[in-house]
């Protein structure tokens, strides 16, 4: 018998199916993760592919020549627009796209590896670059940030849908997102959590 939840592919004991609300959104994601972040226990990645069925996932690094991604992006019934604070990037509220249907992607791993993948991502190069308010905070209590807007996958892909489609409620994504990290507290030893992340 597994170890493992088939649906969300955590430890069962960590599974977060029980905190996830399937959702709609006219906006699909493409999620390109990274091989690091693929069997992370604390991914949230996943929250957004289980909350929403209109998202995919590809695991890699050089997407270049990934036949499945770019069949997607030459779809001509899609604007594609990518989610990566370039010197170019524009505001995702000033995105339009009642012509279209919009596709967002996102870059799940390291701020590192993001830009790594960006940059040997040939395919991607064209797309328009998007950026989120600097002002956000992230609420990733159990990890260490570069600095405190930074915010993990989920919570990215949370405001990029809410500015886009405010119109919905996506605030399900941050209750499990918060169910699942705050699951992982409950298992440290008392003061743990105190003293290595609340310094």
């Amino acid at each position: 018998m597994s170890r493992y939840c088939p649906q969300c592919s955590k430890a069962l004991k960590a599974c977060i199916c029980q905190w996830v609300t399937p959702l709609e959104s006219n906006v699909e994601l493409i999620i390109l993760q990274h091989p690091s972040e693929e069997h992370r226990p604390m991914g949230t990645a996943r929250i957004l592919s289980l909350s929403l069925n209109n998202s995919v996932t590809f695991v890699g690094e050089d997407f270049s020549n990934n036949e499945q991604l770019n069949i997607l992006l030459a779809d001509e019934h899609y604007q594609h627009v990518i989610l990566y604070p370039s010197e170019h990037s524009v505001p995702v509220k000033s995105v339009t796209y009642s012509n279209k249907k919009l596709r967002v992607i996102l870059l799940d791993g390291t701020w590192k590896k993001a830009f790594k993948m960006w940059q040997v991502s040939s395919n991607l190069h064209a797309l328009k670059t998007v950026h989120l308010p600097k002002d956000l905070k992230g609420n990733y209590r159990i990890r260490k940030a570069p600095s405190e807007n930074s915010l993990s996958t989920v919570e990215a892909g949370y405001h990029l849908l809410r500015l886009l489609e405010n119109d919905r409620d996506f605030s399900p994504l941050l209750t499990a997102f918060d169910q699942m990290i705050q699951f992982q507290i409950n298992q440290m030893p008392p003061g743990v959590f105190e003293k290595n992340y609340l310094d």
